[in-house]
C-alpha cells in the first residue's frame, strides 16, 4: 500500500491542533499535490521537500503524490510541515519503515540540503505533543526550549538522515536536556537610583504589593520613566509555571523564545505610535501584542495622553479579565494577558500646570481637551494615580543612601504572603463577594470613605479599587483590618479624581 500516516501540530494561537499528514502514491502525471488549507509557506514545501530528498540521496518517486493536511479546515502555515511531508513521502515509497511513525509526532523546516532548520512556536507543540502520550522529533534549533517542559519526551535532530537513522534503528536520537537555568541575574536598575520622591516610590511599593495598576503624572523630568522602569526590581521572582507561561507566549510571537530569559519578569514599554494590532495581536496567522507579551510582567506606557484614543480603549477588556480574545471572520484566538499596568503622562500639554517653579502656557481649554484624552472608564480602571513633582537642586546632590531594591522587595514578599495566605490570590483580582469578605474594613474607615465617595461621585468600581489598594496597605503593615489611616492613604493616590472633579 502507497499510504503513509505521519502526524505533527499546527500553530493556532496558543494551542498546537494535532495535523495528519497523509502521503499517497499512484499512478498518474508524476507531481506533487499538498491539500488541507495550506498557506503559501507549506505549498512551496514542495519544492524543499524534493530537494532535500534528492541532496540526502533518497529516490524521490516519479509519481503522482498527494499529501493531505488533515484536519481540512485548519490553516496550515510556515515551514514546519517540510519534515513530516518528506517522511511521509519516504515511507509511502517504501525508503524508511512505516511501523514507528505511529510513535512520534514531527516537526521542523527542511534545508535543501536536508537539514533542519528551527521553527517559531515550539513550546505549544510540545505541550501538545505531551498530553497525546507520543514522543516529538524537532529540529536542534528548538532542543533548549523544548527541554523547558518537564517529563515530555523530546528528541533533537540536525539533520533528515539523522531522523531517518532513528526509525530504521540504526543510531538513536539523543533526548533534549534541559539546560542548567538558573534565577536571572540582578538587572543594573535600582530603586536606590531614585532621588527623593519617598512618595512615588511608596506607590511603586503599594502597586508591587498587590499588583495594581499605577499612573504617574508630573512635569517632564520629576524620574516618572525612571521610577517605572525599576518596577520589575521589586517583584518577586515569578515561578516556573508562570515562566512556561510567558515562554509560551514569547513562543509564539514574532521574535521567538531566548532560553537564556527564562524566569526573566517580562517588561514591555511600546511607543505611542503604536497601533492597537500592535497592542492586542492580530494578524493572520494570529500573534500576541504588547499587552500578551506582558503576561505576568509589567506594561509600561509613556506619555499616556498621547497615544491616540482607540489604542488606550483596547486595554480596558484585558484589565478586567486577564485574557484577550481575537474574533475575526475565520478564526478565534485568545491569548492571556494577566499584566502589571503602569503609565505616566504629563499634567498638561506644556508639562508644567501647577508647577511651582515653571509657568505653565495652557489655556484651561487646552488641559481640559488634554485630560479629556483618557475616558472615565479608563481611568477607573487604573488602581492609582499618583503626583510626582519636581525635585529641588539640593535633593539631587544629597549623598545619603537611598532604600535598595531588595530591601523593597522584601515587604513586598512579606505582603503577598499575607494575600495568599489569607485568599490564595493578589488583592487586585478580589471579586466584590471575596472583597466584601476579606476586607475588614473599620467603622470610622467606611464613613470616610462614603463621604468621598458622595464628594467626588466616584463610581463603583473606583469604590472597591480604593478598598482593594487600602487592603494591600493593611498588608504591607502586617495589619488584619484596613483603618482610616490605611483608607486615608488610598485615598491620595487617587489625584485624578480630585482634578477631574475640578476642571
Amino acid at each position: 500500500m502507497s499510504l503513509a500516516i505521519v502526524y505533527s501540530r499546527a500553530s493556532s494561537g496558543m494551542t498546537a491542533p494535532l495535523v495528519t499528514v497523509e502521503a499517497h502514491l499512484s499512478n498518474g502525471m508524476a507531481g506533487l499535490n499538498i491539500v488541507g488549507l495550506p498557506e503559501a509557506a507549506v505549498k512551496e514545501s514542495k519544492d524543499r521537500v524534493r530537494s532535500a530528498l534528492m541532496n540526502t540521496h533518497f529516490e524521490f518517486p516519479i509519481r503522482r503524490i498527494t499529501i493531505n493536511l488533515a484536519p481540512a479546515d485548519l490553516p496550515k502555515e510556515g515551514g514546519r510541515f517540510d519534515l513530516p511531508i518528506a517522511l511521509g513521502i519516504l515511507a509511502a515509497s517504501g525508503q524508511i519503515p512505516r511501523d514507528k511513525l505511529a510513535e512520534y509526532e514531527f516537526t521542523g523546516e527542511l534545508a535543501l540540503s536536508g537539514e533542519l532548520r528551527g521553527i517559531r512556536g515550539v513550546l505549544p507543540v510540545v505541550l501538545g505533543v505531551h498530553s497525546s502520550g507520543r514522543s516529538l522529533i524537532v529540529p536542534q534549533q528548538n532542543a533548549s526550549e523544548a527541554a523547558l517542559v518537564q517529563h515530555a519526551k523530546v528528541l533533537s535532530a540536525r539533520h533528515l538522515l539523522d531522523v531517518c537513522s532513528h526509525l530504521q534503528g540504526i543510531r538513536s536520537l539523543l533526548p533534549c536536556v534541559p539546560e542548567v537555568l538558573s534565577v536571572p541575574e540582578k538587572g543594573t536598575s535600582d530603586l536606590a537610583d531614585v532621588k527623593g520622591q519617598p512618595h512615588a516610590k511608596r506607590a511603586l511599593e503599594i502597586a508591587a504589593a498587590g499588583r495594581h495598576s499605577l499612573l504617574y503624572m508630573g512635569p517632564p523630568g520629576t524620574g516618572k520613566t525612571m521610577l517605572a522602569s525599576r518596577l520589575p526590581s521589586i517583584l518577586p521572582p515569578i515561578s516556573d509555571q508562570e515562566a512556561l507561561e510567558v515562554a509560551a507566549v514569547v513562543s509564539v510571537s514574532n521574535s521567538g523564545f531566548d532560553p537564556k530569559k527564562w524566569k526573566c519578569i517580562p517588561f514591555r514599554s511600546p511607543h505611542h505610535s503604536s497601533s492597537s494590532v500592535a497592542l492586542v495581536g492580530g494578524g493572520r496567522p494570529p500573534r500576541p501584542g504588547e499587552i500578551s507579551l506582558a503576561h505576568h510582567g509589567v506594561l509600561f506606557l509613556d506619555e499616556l495622553p498621547e497615544f491616540t484614543r482607540h489604542v488606550l480603549e483596547c486595554l480596558r477588556e484585558p484589565l478586567e479579565s486577564g485574557q484577550i480574545t481575537i474574533s475575526r471572520a475565520a478564526f478565534q484566538t485568545v491569548f492571556p494577558a494577566h499584566f502589571q499596568f503602569i503609565a505616566s503622562m504629563n499634567p498638561c500639554p506644556c508639562g508644567y500646570a501647577g508647577s511651582l517653579t515653571d509657568s505653565c502656557h495652557c489655556t484651561k481649554e487646552q488641559i481640559k481637551r488634554y485630560m479629556g484624552k483618557l475616558s472615565g472608564p479608563l481611568l477607573d480602571r487604573i488602581d492609582m494615580h499618583v503626583e510626582v513633582a519636581r525635585l529641588a537642586p539640593e535633593s539631587l546632590t544629597n549623598q545619603a543612601a537611598e532604600e535598595r531594591s531588595e530591601i523593597v522587595r522584601e515587604r513586598v514578599i512579606q505582603a503577598r504572603e499575607y494575600q495568599y495566605q489569607r485568599q490564595g490570590k493578589y488583592n487586585t483580582v478580589l471579586t466584590v463577594p471575596e472583597l466584601d469578605h476579606y476586607a475588614n474594613i473599620e467603622r470610622e474607615a467606611q464613613q470616610l470613605l462614603n463621604q468621598v465617595m458622595k464628594k467626588f461621585n466616584l463610581s463603583a468600581r473606583v469604590y472597591h479599587r480604593i478598598i482593594k489598594v487600602a487592603r494591600t496597605i493593611a498588608d504591607l503593615e502586617g495589619s488584619a483590618t484596613i483603618s482610616e489611616q490605611f483608607l486615608g492613604e488610598a485615598l491620595n493616590y487617587r489625584s485624578l479624581d480630585r482634578i477631574k472633579a475640578i476642571i
